[in-house]
């Protein structure tokens, strides 16, 4: 099967405007094709020629549009019908948090960048001001599409299933009273309204909170503005019988009013919630009384989160990360979301007062914030919800510390490497039973780590502070930069200092990302080094629904590379030669480009030249570069790029052997796999850097070489599947859109997330499935 042919120029449909999703004609072999992208302020012009000059800027793809297509795909799931309807919910939600994430990071940092006057121009050619003013022409129409998707999915489909997000005044009035009697008791003592007038100044507005834009009037006087921030430490979702039942209100009375009566029928019982805000403002008289409410509205802001501070004259990294805080909380507004009803006039306060172009305002259509909206799929639907997946227990460890084996984690590492994959495979069975065997193991010496994000109750942390209590020597490396992060690890930080461990806070001018342990085991012949280097976070929650995947070795050259990293966390001298592992900013970089350039000059001597490479992003420039010459060259490179892709696969006599997919399922999809055929002797490493400018020059990171052949195959096998997917991938057009691939008639739709599943389920014990090859011949579908 030829990928490129089959599937990449087989998707003929053109992309069509900028839209957020342009529905094609559909096709009888499947479903409904989508094209997302397409940047129509620079269409793709003719790059093919016999000499590229591969620092034109047309050759690259703009970072922030690119990003912006992945949240479209993002979207889309919430569009979809082919999902389960809570599953649409949960994707709607999440791109709310996905959506404020990027305007506070990216938006942010240009705004920065203009307010700077910083004039560079991006590879692709741009000024922070055209990124800027195209970034939000982008958002509104995607912002506008959730709105709408918002009505379609939650206003008139949730109701089908019994699930209904009910208008305040939609309600009868017994209810509606037995409402003000809960807000009286529960909601009026925890308001505060702030009113701006000459006695009394404009409020603060805090991020990414919600409020309500109140106007109130005495007699004979001028309307004035009052915010009335919506409590954060209150259900935003009011669940409208648990509030009836709660006020002492007769249970059976109805919800409706008389002319919405139909609406009761149902075949089951209905689920019915209202908005805390709607509540609020129906209660408004007792918020100010003696006044007139002439009207409300509802607004929200999101405020720069690129708030840093010079790391060389700060005189601690905690003491720069706790003012990084306090100025993130003041920090610029970058986006002013207000719903369509809010008056001109209060519009026009806001602008003012927040100091905003009004390019930055979004009108939106209540209800603004829907990230709780995902708390619906909590509600028990499940033929309307996702199939529940519980992580497997990893063939390998079957039976350790079994009194019946007498095996414990190093007896199986120690045999034979162990390749992780989570969500498949339960985190908690694999690296942390590593890290809680290591804690109470009598011949443990040390235990390191290198901690990026954990959770808030975080079992990796517990068992690092057993290990010290049981005498062993514990350094962690706990990243102080880590966005949005920072409260959390600074917390774990003085948890671990208290319990008297070496703790690194980071490293001056790098961020320390790698995902690394490292454990010393005194054994019957000498010293042993256990390592466990990883493309995921430390996190027992993410490693649910992120996929990921973790090298466990006992090889001593790994071990060998990894004290020396851990000993430039704590110390303060960087090696720049590393045994086996490649080491950003010191080999990576050098290493993945000497890799490109010798499957380049396989292809030119008629050797094949192979790469297939997954990751989150592919935005370093002189990457690409080097994959347009390969290719050039003839090499075949199938990229699986979650998000960000600045490269164009597709362009004749250049990356025509070049495809580029992104997976968008039910998990996120997180793991780094590198694979180079080198001429028959193939090379494999997995690891926590992406191909970007800022994780090869600007971070600490850690790849790893794969040797084990088991495991070898077991990544070739992984790799087929994604390769094969037609269910959640998406191929990347030579103008940047993506379009959906489905199956052809004859075959049956593959999901790569549910394939590996159904294959980690049919592993939890002994043999092991066969090698499989993810080779461009391989026909055998049956291995997919």
């Amino acid at each position: 099967m030829d990928e490129h042919s089959d599937h990449q120029r087989s998707d003929s449909t053109t992309a069509v405007g900028s839209g957020v999703g342009a529905i094609c004609d559909p096709n009888d072999s499947g479903p409904a094709r989508v094209v997302h992208g397409v940047d129509s302020a620079r269409p793709v012009a003719d790059l093919s020629t016999s000499n590229p000059d591969f620092t034109d800027p047309r050759w690259y793809l703009n970072r922030e549009l690119s990003a912006l297509s992945f949240q479209k795909r993002v979207l889309h799931e919430a569009m979809d019908p082919r999902n389960p309807l809570l599953e649409r919910v949960r994707f709607l939600g999440l791109l709310t948090k996905n959506i404020d994430e990027f305007c506070m990071k990216r938006i942010g940092g240009l705004k920065q960048q203009m307010a700077g006057e910083v004039s560079d121009l991006t590879p692709d050619g741009r000024t922070p001001e055209e990124q800027w003013r195209l970034s939000l022409e982008t958002l509104r129409e995607l912002l506008t599409q959730q709105d709408e998707c918002y009505r379609t999915v939650v206003r008139e489909s949730l109701p089908e299933i019994g699930i209904e997000i009910v208008r305040h005044d939609e309600l009868s009035q017994q209810v509606r009273d037995a409402l003000r009697e809960h807000f009286k008791a529960e909601i009026l003592p925890t308001l505060t309204p702030l009113t701006f007038d000459p006695a009394h100044p404009f409020p603060f507005i805090s991020n990414l909170s919600l409020s309500l834009a109140v106007r109130t009037r005495c007699s004979g006087e001028e309307p004035k503005f009052s915010r009335v921030k919506i409590p954060e430490n209150q259900p935003r979702l009011l669940d409208v019988e648990g509030v009836v039942e709660d006020t002492g209100a007769d249970p059976a009375i109805e919800a409706y009013g008389p002319a919405d009566r139909d609406a009761e029928t149902s075949a089951h019982p209905v689920d019915r919630f209202v908005f805390l805000e709607e509540v609020i403002a129906a209660n408004l008289d007792l918020l100010f009384p003696n006044v007139d409410v002439l009207d409300w509205s509802t607004f929200r802001v999101t405020r720069n989160a690129e708030v840093r501070r010079n790391e060389e004259v700060a005189e601690g990294l905690i003491e720069m990360i706790e003012g990084v805080l306090r100025d993130r909380r003041f920090a610029t507004v970058v986006r002013l979301e207000v719903s369509a009803d809010m008056p001109d006039e209060v519009l026009s306060l806001l602008l003012d007062q927040l100091d905003l172009d009004e390019r930055e305002v979004f009108e939106r259509t209540p209800p603004l914030n829907l990230r709780h909206v995902s708390r619906l799929t909590d509600l028990d639907r499940p033929e309307h919800s996702e199939p529940s997946w519980t992580p497997q227990p990893h063939p390998r460890f079957a039976g350790v510390d079994d009194d019946e084996t007498d095996r414990d984690v190093f007896d199986v590492i120690r045999a034979d490497d162990v390749l992780v994959h989570h969500p498949y495979h339960s985190f908690e069975e694999t690296v942390q039973a590593f890290l809680s065997e290591a804690a109470r193991d009598d011949d443990v010496l040390a235990i390191k780590a290198a901690i990026y994000r954990t959770s808030r109750d975080s079992k990796v942390i517990e068992s690092l502070i057993e290990a010290a209590r049981n005498g062993k020597q514990v350094a962690v490396m706990v990243e102080l930069k880590a966005r949005f992060d920072e409260e959390n690890n600074l917390r774990w930080v003085e948890r671990l200092e208290e319990e008297g461990i070496h703790v690194a806070y980071g490293t001056i001018g790098l961020k320390t990302h790698s995902k690394t342990a490292l454990v010393v085991r005194r054994e019957d012949d000498g010293v042993q080094l256990y390592s466990h280097i990883g493309t995921g976070n430390y996190h027992g929650e993410t490693a649910k629904g992120y996929v990921d995947l973790g090298l466990m070795t006992n090889d001593p050259d790994v071990g060998h590379d990894l004290t020396r990293l851990f000993n430039f966390f704590t110390g303060h001298s960087f090696h720049e030669e590393y045994r086996k592992l490649l080491v950003a900013p010191g080999t990576l970089r050098y290493g993945l480009v000497e890799r490109i350039r010798t499957e380049a000059e396989h292809a030119r001597t008629g050797d094949g030249g192979r790469i297939v490479a997954k990751m989150n992003a592919l935005e370093d420039p002189d990457l690409v570069a080097e994959l347009y010459r390969a290719a050039s060259a003839g090499v075949d490179i199938d990229l699986i790029v979650r998000d960000i892709c600045r490269l164009r696969p597709g362009i004749e006599s250049i990356t025509d052997t070049v495809t580029v997919r992104s997976v968008v399922g039910q998990f996120l999809e997180h793991s780094r796999i590198f694979y180079f055929e080198n001429g028959g002797d193939p090379e494999y490493f997995i690891g926590s850097a992406d191909w970007m400018t800022r994780n090869l020059d600007r971070r600490v990171e850690a790849v790893a070489p794969i040797e084990d052949a088991e495991i070898r195959a077991e990544i070739d096998a992984i790799l087929e599947r994604y390769l094969a997917d037609t269910r959640t991938a998406w191929m990347m057009q030579p103008d940047g859109s993506y379009v959906q691939r489905y199956p052809e008639a004859d075959e049956d739709s593959c999901n790569v997330q549910e394939a590996l599943m159904r294959r980690a389920d049919a592993n939890a014990s002994p043999p092991r499935d066969p090698p499989v090859s993810f080779r461009r011949d391989s026909k055998d579908e049956d291995s997919v």
